[in-house]
C-alpha cells in the first residue's frame, strides 16, 4: 500500500487515505533507506518540512528514513 497514514506512520489502505487526505501521505516507490538520515514531510502539501513543523503539526507530519 503506498498510503501512509501521518498521525500513526502505519500504511492504510487507499479508502483511508480518501476519508482523512490531510492525514495521510501518499508515498513514492523505490524509497531507500540506507543512509539513515531521517527527513520530515507534510502530510497535507507533501514538501519536506524542518523540525519545528514537526512540533507544531505531530499529527500532520510524516517521519521518513533516506
Amino acid at each position: 500500500m503506498p498510503y501512509r497514514s501521518a498521525r500513526t506512520g502505519k500504511y492504510i489502505s487507499k479508502a483511508a487515505a480518501t476519508r482523512s487526505p490531510r492525514r495521510s501521505l501518499k508515498e513514492s516507490a523505490g524509497r531507500s533507506s540506507q543512509s539513515g538520515r531521517s527527513v520530515h514531510r507534510s502530510a497535507i502539501t507533501g514538501r519536506f518540512v524542518g523540525n519545528a513543523t514537526v512540533k507544531r503539526w505531530p499529527n500532520h507530519t510524516v517521519t521518513e528514513k533516506v
